[in-house]
């Protein structure tokens, strides 16, 4: 989903009342949630400090809101101050050197605000020459979201390219700036993201929904040239006509992973020419991430359910070595095989959320759901992968107001 977009600098933030906010089925892309207390636009670093502050001061629930693609609110809203960063932009650092035998020219140093929309931004980075997110096109939301979960998609993850994130520490009530070596970079985490469980002091309530550390800017090292990344996926290698771990064009790259996005219905409407609505769009993504189980554990799945190394826990291995303690699972394989198809819904097909008709990772509003019947239909699909299995699911998006 698309941002709004920025005013000019140093407009006053739009500050709303309860008849005048919006749902947050106007700002998720899940099209589901009720009503906002108080809504906050920023345009600027110095407005959205001042309106964390001025929340976390009157001890009011916080949610900081990007794209909305990665949250799922309750239909009872939320009672506290809901705050959205529109801030775009970019400003760039190029170096000059070349490496021949790399294909490659210098380095590219890229700061952006946390407002600054996901795949406009991959657009522009492939347009450039600007190599290491090719892979991840097609994924909503903004940049300040990327780094807190750590996303990733066919065979790359952010943590990949950024530098150092810039932050307000809402504990601190200060800026800080978190090194990579700080950031914890996981499977689908980081430090950032681990805040929001953390306690803001013993016996206090925690840092929920929005984490300690709210993200201001992203700096990202990224290499110049027209060849990707090494590519680490088999299904994007097989549509390229390479090998896995050989280079392709960027913007082959790009344009490989939006149809392979849009054919498993992971696009949004407005992204890849699909026509509106496309309710296997109306989605949050992969609602589940794919279980990382012990290497022993694995070895009870049936003999071919998918099995995956892990490079990234957060166990204090290094990016680039193999853990043999731990093994990725793939969700949707866990899903399909627990009896879950695709389209799958509790009332059968006249259900108002379903898995999509696609992907079956992916759950949908059908055009007129509630958020109770995305999470009635998460909890079935978790419950019956447990069962089946022995794994629990864990959710991707932030469940506010609601729990499996």
């Amino acid at each position: 989903m698309s941002q709004t977009a920025a005013r000019p600098g140093g407009a006053t933030p739009t500050a709303l009342g309860p008849d005048a906010a919006p749902n947050l089925s106007d700002l998720t892309t899940l099209r589901v949630g009720g009503p906002v207390d108080r809504y906050v636009e920023v345009t600027s670093e110095a407005e959205l400090i001042d309106a964390i502050r001025t929340a976390d001061e009157a001890e009011a629930p916080l949610l900081v809101v990007g794209g909305g693609s990665n949250l799922l609110v309750s239909d009872e809203g939320f009672d506290g101050v809901v705050v959205r960063d529109v801030r775009q932009g970019l400003d760039a650092d190029l170096s000059a050197s070349c490496d021949v035998d790399e294909g490659a020219c210098g380095g590219a140093t890229l700061t952006l605000p946390a407002g600054q929309d996901w795949d406009t931004f991959v657009a522009q980075a492939v347009a450039n020459e600007w190599v290491g997110v090719e892979a991840l096109s097609g994924i909503p939301g903004t940049l300040g979201a990327a780094p807190v979960q750590n996303i990733g998609a066919y065979g790359q993850e952010v943590s990949g390219v950024v530098a150092a994130v810039r932050v307000w520490d809402r504990a601190a009530g200060q800026r800080r700036t978190l090194t990579l070596s700080e950031l914890g970079f996981g499977y689908r985490t980081s430090l950032l993201k681990r805040t929001m469980r953390g306690e803001r002091a013993p016996g206090e309530d925690l840092w929920y929904p929005t984490p300690r550390y709210v993200v201001l800017d992203v700096r990202l090292q990224m290499r110049l040239g027209s060849l990707s990344a090494p590519i680490g996926y088999a299904e994007l290698a097989k549509r390229l006509g390479v090998e896995v771990g050989q280079r392709a064009p960027s913007t082959a790259v790009r344009e490989a992973v939006l149809e392979l996005r849009a054919g498993k219905g992971m696009l949004l409407d407005g992204v890849g020419g699909a026509p509106t609505p496309d309710h296997d769009r109306w989605s949050a993504g992969s609602f589940f991430t794919n279980p990382i189980v012990p290497a022993t554990a694995a070895e009870d799945l049936p003999a071919d359910a998918p099995r995956f190394p892990v490079r990234t826990v957060t166990s204090g291995t290094a990016a680039d070595e193999i853990d043999p303690r731990w093994v990725k699972a793939s969700a949707a394989w866990l899903i399909e095989h627990a009896g879950f198809t695709k389209g799958f819904g509790l009332a059968g097909e006249h259900s108002p959320a379903r898995l999509s008709t696609r992907h079956t990772l992916a759950l949908t509003n059908r055009g007129g759901a509630t958020a109770q019947d995305v999470v009635s239909l998460a909890r079935a699909v978790r419950d019956g992968v447990r069962d089946e299995f022995g794994i629990e699911l864990e959710p991707e998006p932030v469940l506010v107001g609601l729990a499996l």
